[in-house]
C-alpha cells in the first residue's frame, strides 16, 4: 500500500450515542486508498458501532463521513445509492442465506442492482467465487460447507457489485488458527492484486499484525480514539499502557479498574 495514497474515506468528528449514552465521542481519522484499515479495542468499545456508522446504518449524533468525497450521513438519494454501491460488507456471521446456493447467494446482489441478463449475472457470481476459492462449490449450501468457507462466501458476495471498499466484521470469529491465517492470505491478496481498500474490525492479534497496514484502538473509558498506526508500532512504542497491554496480551494488573481493552471473549456494542 502507497503510504502517500489519498483518502477513500474520512471520518470528522463523528459522536455515536444510543438515547443518551454516549458510544464514542468526537472520532476523526482517514483511511486511505488500497490500504488495510484494522479497528480494534476491548469489549464494548464501540468496534462494530463505528462499523455501522461508516457504512450508513446509524446516523451519528454529530459529525460527517466522506466516502470518496461524499457525506453518506446526508446523502440522499441518487447521491447515497451511489455511495453505498462503492462498499461492500461482510457481517461477523457471514449472513448467507441457507436456502440459497452460494452461486445464489453472490448473485443476489446483482438481482437487485442490476439489469444484466441471468447468463452475465452467473458468469460475475462465479467470477466472484473464483476469486476467493470456491468456484467448485458453486451449488452447495451453507449448510453443507464449512465456516472458513462460509466466511469467504460472504467475502464474495460482498465483492459482487466490484466495491472500491470492503468493511469486514470480525472476519476471523469462530475460525481454527489455519483457517483464521488463510482468510487473512485471502485478504492481502485481494487487497494488492484488486486494489481493495479494506476495513477490518477484530481483536485477534496474529490477523492484526499480518495484515494492516495501520490500526486505530478504541478505549471504552474514553470514547475515542487512544492510538493510531502501525500495529507493530503501537506494541512498541506506544506511551498508553493498555494499548502495550492490549498488543502484548498482558492482563490487567492491581489498581486498574478492569474497565479497559479486554481482547478476548468480545462482546461488541
Amino acid at each position: 500500500m502507497d503510504s502517500g495514497a489519498p483518502a477513500i474515506i474520512r471520518v470528522e468528528s463523528l459522536t455515536a450515542s444510543y438515547e443518551t449514552e454516549v458510544v464514542l465521542d468526537d472520532l476523526s481519522f482517514e483511511v486511505r486508498r488500497g490500504e488495510v484499515f484494522v479497528i480494534l479495542g476491548g469489549s464494548g468499545c464501540g468496534k462494530s458501532t463505528l462499523l455501522k456508522h461508516m457504512i450508513g446504518l446509524y446516523r451519528p449524533r454529530s459529525g460527517q463521513v466522506h466516502i470518496d468525497g461524499d457525506d453518506i450521513v446526508t446523502a440522499t438519494g441518487e447521491v447515497r445509492e451511489r455511495v453505498l454501491r462503492k462498499i461492500g460488507v461482510m457481517y461477523q456471521n457471514g449472513a448467507l442465506f441457507g436456502s440459497m446456493t452460494l452461486l445464489e447467494n453472490v448473485r443476489l446482489p446483482l438481482e437487485i442492482f442490476t439489469d444484466l441478463p441471468r447468463d452475465a449475472m452467473d458468469l460475475v457470481a462465479r467470477l466472484k467465487l473464483g476469486l476467493v476459492g470456491l468456484d467448485a462449490a458453486s451449488q452447495q449450501y451453507p449448510a453443507e460447507i464449512s465456516g472458513g468457507m462460509k466466511k469467504r462466501a460472504a467475502i464474495a458476495r460482498a465483492m459482487a457489485l466490484d466495491p472500491q471498499i470492503l468493511l469486514l466484521d470480525e472476519p476471523s470469529a469462530g475460525l481454527d488458527p489455519i483457517t483464521s491465517a488463510e482468510l487473512d492470505q485471502l485478504i492481502l491478496r485481494l487487497a494488492r492484486s484488486l486494489g481493495i481498500t479494506f476495513v477490518v474490525v477484530t481483536h485477534e492479534l496474529p490477523s492484526i499484525y499480518t495484515i494492516a497496514d495501520r490500526a486505530i484502538m478504541l478505549d471504552k473509558r474514553v470514547k475515542k480514539i487512544v492510538a493510531v498506526g502501525p500495529p507493530s508500532d503501537l506494541r512498541d512504542h506506544s506511551t498508553d499502557p493498555w494499548v502495550r497491554r492490549f498488543f502484548n496480551r498482558e492482563p490487567e494488573t492491581a489498581g486498574f479498574s478492569g474497565d479497559g481493552p479486554s481482547p478476548d471473549n468480545e462482546s461488541e456494542i
